[in-house]
Formats: C-alpha cells, structure tokens, sequence
C-alpha cells in the first residue's frame, strides 16, 4: 500500500513541484535570448551598445499569458528615423526591433512590473531597442508571473 501511494501521489507532486520551480528560470532564458539576440545584431555606424536587459512574465495588458522582453540600449549620434529605418531590416515581426527615445533609466514599454537600465541615461542620443520575444512551453503556462 505504501508504495501504491508513493506511485500514485509522491512521485507526480514532486514532478509537479520541480515543473513549477524551473519554470521561472527557462522563462527567464527565453526572455534572455530574446535580448541577446537583439544585442547580436550589428550596430549603425555612429552607435554603441551600452547595456540589455530582459524580463519574463505578464508585462502589458489584461489578462493571463507569459511574455517575453528583450531589450538593448545604445547611444547613437543618428537621429531617431535613421535608427529605425537601420533596425526594419532586422525585425521578423512588427514587434521585433522597436526603436524609441530613451529618456531616464526606467524602460516605459512594460507596464506590471519595474525594468530598469543601470546606465545614467542623460542626453538626447540614447536610445532603445526592443522586442518581445516567443516561446511555447509546459513553462509556459506553469510560471506564476504569467497569470
């Protein structure tokens, strides 16, 4: 009988228990992937790489579902519509590759939940670029970020 109870119960909460513990963490590569990627991508002429950042969870809007955010500050003596121009070419979707003014430490775009970059962003020549990552998982839906 014991160990009809360690078959039944024990052994598929502890699958369960570990499911839901590395959750985070392959959400969290997926979103780390998705900046590094961005990170990859050769920069304009005239721009440096400063800092990326990432983040896993429910970031914009209503509702439940894991995102995934990416994204990369550069500083570039370009102006905003060369940069966005320069970064269309890389972008797989519409919502790959976004390129705003950066203005403060704190990234805007998300809404439930505070992303910060480390750098001082002062001056008008920073810049973001972003993108929202895609991954299809069982962790997907067992992150309690996403929900």
């Amino acid at each position: 009988m014991k160990k009809v109870f360690i078959m039944i119960v024990c052994i598929p909460a502890a699958i369960f228990l570990f499911l839901l513990a590395a959750a985070p963490m392959a959400n969290d590569r997926a979103a780390r992937k998705t900046a590094d990627r961005l990170a990859a991508l050769p920069l304009p002429d005239n721009t440096e790489l400063i800092e990326a950042v990432h983040r896993a969870g429910k970031l914009v809007g209503n509702g439940n579902g894991m995102q995934y955010f990416g994204a990369i500050l550069i500083k570039s003596g370009l102006p905003l519509e060369e940069l966005k121009e320069y970064y269309t070419k890389y972008a797989e979707a519409e919502w790959d590759c976004i390129v705003e003014n950066q203005t403060g430490a704190d990234v805007k775009v998300i809404e439930h939940t505070e992303l910060a970059f480390q750098t001082n962003v002062a001056g008008e020549n920073y810049y973001i670029v972003y993108s929202w990552g895609d991954h299809h998982s069982i962790f997907h839906e067992l992150d309690l970020r996403g929900h």
